[in-house]
């Protein structure tokens, strides 16, 4: 096992010392809104592959476009943010973000695949600059020695933001939808356009009133003073008065752990997103639950409401636990439950699916915290690093859907969050350790 880690420290702090409860509502809103709409995407794709009659390969392009935004927004967004502040970014991705929703009105009005991909890439770029903004935002909102539960505790809130999307989003687009009432093939060319446009118009009242209410809450931030983030004096010491390893680097990407806290973010986004995406398609299998879409898309519920619960918890045991360990274990049950799903069928099947989300709970905010440990003035570069890695959720679940369209089947697919898993549990044990100068 590791042995303990130092508590990350991002080289930041505010401007002055004081009560930051209400900073950390505000930010927890944040966390909620972009966790609610990353859902969304698990119910617009089996929807949009009913509208536009969708390969899983094709379907999975809406996360592939979302998470490659992560990709190309990422660095750009933490130089913006460097420039203009960490609360002018967060307002800018709000708006940014709520532009990308509205899109969503047009592109079902003109019934267009590809327009709805471009608003998807719209509204992900907001989301990025958002946790660009508030990831190191909350990290120092506080003692570093309780940063990886304080990130946990808003996570959980971004997981109450999934746990509530599956169902509303189900109520609210696959239950208003008629996709397996009608039956398509007894329909002529002009009538089955006329199904295709108003299957596709279910999606248009949601995002407005989305892009509505980011709207707003971009209003209430821009009007709320927030602590302003400077660096530390850490970071403006002489050189000879530096650390030994920040001085031999010129750069975030000549930390190891940082790199290998990377790809770990890669393949923990790309396997929790690649399992929600498919898991109302899984439990409409026939050897699994055999659920129409309205059902699967609330069962969605429990995947993210057990991250949810598991965040809550997480937040008071890393209090007193080292994160590296708990991070481990939760990589090895993730592994043990999804090739349990893999082997068996039926109930025991979508069940131990369902039970990962409770140990993806921890995952991101402690991979994140562990990874900007000890940067220093690097900080910010690495932050941006991380959430470019975020476009692991482009990647997998793309791949996953090419080997579910092939002889392996959608069933048996999920062999690559298993790998994803083992890997996390790796970094947990191992892979999350800064080192020292003469091994870097």
């Amino acid at each position: 096992m590791a042995g303990n880690v130092s508590a990350p420290t991002s080289g930041l702090q505010t401007s002055g010392t004081g009560n930051y409860r209400v900073p950390l509502v505000i930010l927890t809103s944040l966390f909620f809104m972009w966790g609610f709409i990353t859902c969304m995407n698990d119910i617009l794709i089996p929807h949009l592959m009913n509208v536009f009659e969708l390969s899983y390969t094709e379907g999975m392009l809406v996360q592939f476009v979302f998470f490659t935004a992560y990709a190309v927004m990422s660095l750009p967004s933490g130089s913006l943010v460097s420039k203009i502040g960490y609360k002018k970014g967060i307002v800018i991705g709000l708006i940014v973000a709520a532009i990308g929703a509205m899109l969503f009105y047009p592109a079902a009005g003109i019934r267009s695949y590809p327009f709805f991909l471009f608003a998807f890439f719209v509204l992900a770029s907001g989301i990025t600059l958002l946790q660009v903004s508030a990831n190191p935002y909350v990290s120092i909102l506080g003692p570093s020695e309780t940063a990886s539960s304080r990130l946990n505790l808003t996570q959980a809130f971004n997981s109450l933001g999934t746990t509530i999307a599956g169902p509303i989003g189900s109520m609210l687009i696959l239950a208003v939808a008629t996709t397996g009432v009608v039956d398509i093939t007894t329909l002529n060319v002009e009538e089955l356009s006329v199904y295709r446009a108003a299957e596709a118009a279910t999606v248009q009242s949601p995002y407005l009133a989305l892009g509505a209410t980011l709207l707003i809450l971009a209003a209430i931030i821009a009007m709320v003073k927030l602590p302003v983030i400077i660096s530390s004096d850490e970071d403006h010491k002489p050189e000879a008065a530096k650390s030994e390893v920040e001085t031999k680097h010129s750069s975030a990407w000549q930390y190891p752990h940082l790199v290998l806290g990377a790809i770990g973010i890669f393949v923990y986004v790309g396997a929790e997103v690649s399992i929600g995406s498919f898991l109302v398609k899984f439990f409409g299998l026939p050897e699994i639950a055999g659920m129409d879409e309205a059902a699967g898309g609330s069962m969605i519920a429990y995947y993210w409401g057990g991250a949810m619960v598991g965040r809550f918890i997480g937040a008071a045991i890393m209090q007193k636990m080292n994160p590296g360990k708990i991070l481990a274990f939760n990589g090895l049950m993730s592994v043990v439950l999804v090739l349990l799903t893999m082997l068996l069928s039926g109930h025991i099947a979508m069940y131990a699916i369902l039970a990962v989300g409770f140990f993806n709970s921890i995952m991101f905010p402690t991979i994140f915290t562990l990874a900007i440990n000890k940067l220093g003035v690097h900080t910010a570069q690495g932050s941006g690093i991380l959430c470019m890695a975020i476009v692991g959720g482009a990647i997998i679940p793309l791949a996953q859907g090419f080997f579910a369209d092939s002889s392996i089947g959608l069933h048996h697919s999920f062999i690559l969050p298993v790998l994803c898993y083992a890997y996390i549990a790796y970094y947990g044990w191992k892979g999350h350790k800064v080192q020292e100068l003469d091994a870097v």
